[in-house]
């Protein structure tokens, strides 16, 4: 059934493209925020050992957003009404957001900005990163899972 999906979403090139792009957008926006990506002297890409289970967990989610988001957009075209299809979209969103919790860089103006509540945040996020991350992951498993299902019902895909 999943197969099928994602031979059709696929098929077209630009959804294939669009896939890509999100892997790659996601995959470098959330590794820059991470901090495995330095841009100062130069331009340096670095993962230390204790880091690999957070990288590949971004690399995880970046791939499964690119997949449930193009799939997304493919039944929201098809189907031409976003009301019953809108919700595999707004549930890819939920989960890429979720996996983008990683305060790094950005943790010092959460708390500026925030002040107590701020630095409560990012203490939270920062002890929690990785169980978010599989949550979003489990979100946009679940994501994908009820978008294929749409896909093949919708589209009278036969096994």
């Amino acid at each position: 059934m999943q197969k099928q999906a994602i031979l059709l979403v696929f098929s077209n090139l630009r959804y294939t493209i669009l896939s890509i792009s999100i892997f790659a957008g996601l995959l470098i926006s959330l590794s820059f925020l991470s901090e495995f990506i330095f841009t100062s002297p130069r331009l340096i890409f670095y993962v230390p050992s204790y880091a690999i289970p957070n990288f590949l967990l971004i690399i995880i989610v970046a791939a499964l957003s690119g997949l449930v988001i193009s799939m997304s957009i493919f039944r929201i075209r098809m189907m031409r009404s976003g009301i019953k299809s809108g919700s595999g979209f707004i549930g890819s969103i939920i989960g890429a957001s979720a996996g983008a919790c990683s305060c790094g860089s950005i943790g010092f103006a959460v708390v500026s900005a925030f002040g107590a509540v701020g630095g409560t945040l990012t203490a939270f996020l920062t002890n929690y990163e990785i169980p978010l991350r599989l949550v979003s992951i489990g979100i946009l498993i679940y994501t994908y899972y009820v978008t294929a299902k749409g896909l093949t019902a919708e589209c009278k895909i036969q096994k």
